[in-house]
């Protein structure tokens, strides 16, 4: 899987970020359910290079199904103040891609640990996929993941205030479902920032088959469940972004949500990624150059930059 792309949308996010008063920071939860393992294992290679000092918590339970866990990514050195938070929603399609779960592992493992050794704390949520789960259980899911963060961050010294929702593929559709509804909007679900990269935004006639295990066969249906108008309704910063190997429709997605957010009056940082191929390249770790990384930790400043209410 290829959602470590998703966390190059960051890099467009700018000073917008202020967008009213800021939550108070949440209580912790004494229910923190661990149904997987609390370690700190990377596979070989680069990221066992790049997770050096990196403690992971997997498979801590944050909804009912077994498929509602999440991963927590750490330094193993504690920062003095609590850390902003990227909160990683991938998923190449609707239905999944389980052709290489330990490649897509490392590749989702690696935007983490670049989140940990930059005093950030990474989280990656699984959600239920469809057709066991249509719509709008991936927002749903989402929602509780962020409820979850909300509640329980503080014990790895995240900061709540500062969570900045990233969706790669299907997961930038429910991420921005679940900003558009606000229906599926439980207590304690916001977002400081939302970058959103490579996402349908409104199926059509055309849908393809995982859009239609989701959204259902109904095209009639297509127009209520997609995320607009109510995305236009969002006070918190957008950042879109598609790479140039995309489809055509894929493509088109963005650019109409971009044309669409601008022409009411919030519009959105858009980046163009040359590939979606290589982790490496992505944060110039084999040297090419245009590294994300830098602009990635300009956002993180931008939030902090905010102050406190």
């Amino acid at each position: 899987m290829k959602s470590f792309l998703a966390f190059c949308l960051v890099l467009g996010v700018t000073a917008a970020s202020a967008h009213g008063p800021l939550p108070m920071l949440p209580r912790a939860r004494s229910d923190l359910v661990r149904v997987g393992l609390t370690d700190s294992d990377t596979t070989a290679g680069g990221t066992a290079r790049l997770c050096e000092q990196v403690t992971f918590s997997r498979g801590l339970r944050y909804a009912e199904s077994e498929a509602n866990v999440l991963d927590v990514a750490a330094s193993a050195t504690k920062a003095d103040t609590p850390r902003p938070v990227l909160l990683f929603v991938a998923g190449d399609t609707f239905t999944g891609d389980r052709a290489a779960p330990e490649l897509s592992r490392q590749i989702q493992d690696q935007a983490m640990c670049f989140a940990a050794r930059n005093d950030m704390i990474g989280v990656r949520v699984n959600y239920r996929l469809a057709p066991s789960a249509a719509w709008p259980m991936g927002a749903t899911d989402v929602a509780a993941a962020l409820s979850w963060v909300h509640g329980n961050i503080d014990l790895f010294n995240g900061d709540a205030r500062e969570i900045v929702a990233v969706g790669y593929g299907a997961g930038a559709f429910h991420v921005a479902t679940l900003l558009a509804h606000p229906e599926f909007q439980t207590d304690r679900a916001d977002v400081a920032a939302v970058v959103l990269v490579s996402g349908i935004y409104r199926a059509g006639k055309d849908a393809s088959d995982s859009e239609k295990a989701y959204l259902g066969t109904d095209p009639s249906q297509y127009n209520k469940r997609s995320v607009f108008p109510g995305i236009l309704n969002v006070d918190v910063p957008i950042v879109l972004a598609w790479a140039a190997d995309d489809s055509a429709g894929i493509v088109a997605q963005g650019e109409t949500l971009k044309k669409t957010l601008c022409g009411a009056g919030h519009c959105p940082r858009s980046a163009l990624l040359r590939s979606r191929d290589g982790i490496a390249s992505a944060f110039g770790l084999d040297g090419s150059g245009d590294s994300l990384a830098e602009p990635t930790l300009l956002l993180v400043h931008q939030l902090e930059a905010r102050g406190l209410p």
